[in-house]
């Protein structure tokens, strides 16, 4: 009968040790590789700006990359905990929560000082009912390189981890997006923006059983 140090020698004889910052090196790559993908996708349907130089001067441009941006930041630290099996990613959901309620108030703030018959324009916009599926989209390469990355993590959450993978990648296709939106509300953001991002999150929700099985 084989004995079970046989047996437990037998299963580590071809284990190699993994180097330093491995994690961290797959989560730079593929984040960059999938943002790459995201923008080339977004200048083939649209192409350039031509008035960068005059949006560059818009306040609301400003406010709306840095949000999408903060949010995809603390998905992706939120990622990153995850990938490990005692990790939590309370601080960074948390953290996303203020950054929302930052935004929020924002738009409360914009909407108090505009006359009430320009509060549906900067709610509704002209482009909510295809902004989610732009997200989405600009969202998928960044969703595909982060499942990537958690197929070499040790994920035990797996729920919670795509959520968090899905979140990460919906803000960050938001983030890219929102260099080519027209859109000036604060509220438009606040609502069309995040409920895409939430939409990508919950679609990475459901497939994060699925795609991350050990």
């Amino acid at each position: 009968m084989t004995r079970t140090n046989d047996i437990i020698d037998s299963l580590v004889a071809d284990l190699r040790p993994v180097p330093r910052h491995a994690l961290a090196r797959r989560f730079a790559v593929g984040i960059a590789v999938g943002l790459a993908i995201s923008f080339l996708l977004q200048i083939s349907l649209f192409g350039y700006r031509h008035d960068m130089p005059q949006v560059f001067m818009v306040p609301a441009f400003w406010a709306k990359s840095v949000y999408n941006a903060a949010l995809a930041l603390t998905a992706f630290a939120a990622l990153y905990a995850l990938a490990h099996p005692d990790g939590s990613a309370n601080r960074s959901f948390l953290a996303a929560a203020l950054i929302f309620a930052a935004m929020a108030l924002l738009a409360m703030m914009q909407l108090s000082m505009m006359p009430a018959e320009t509060h549906h324009a900067l709610i509704m916009g002209f482009s909510s009912l295809y902004c989610p599926f732009f997200i989405l989209g600009f969202g998928l390469p960044v969703f595909i390189a982060n499942i990537w990355i958690l197929r070499r993590a040790a994920p035990t959450n797996l729920r919670l981890c795509g959520f968090a993978a899905g979140l990460a990648a919906g803000a960050a296709g938001a983030w890219v997006y929102s260099w080519f939106c027209r859109e000036n509300g604060m509220a438009f953001v606040a609502i069309w923006y995040t409920l895409s991002i939430l939409g990508v999150g919950a679609i990475g929700a459901l497939l994060g059983p699925k795609l991350l099985r050990w």
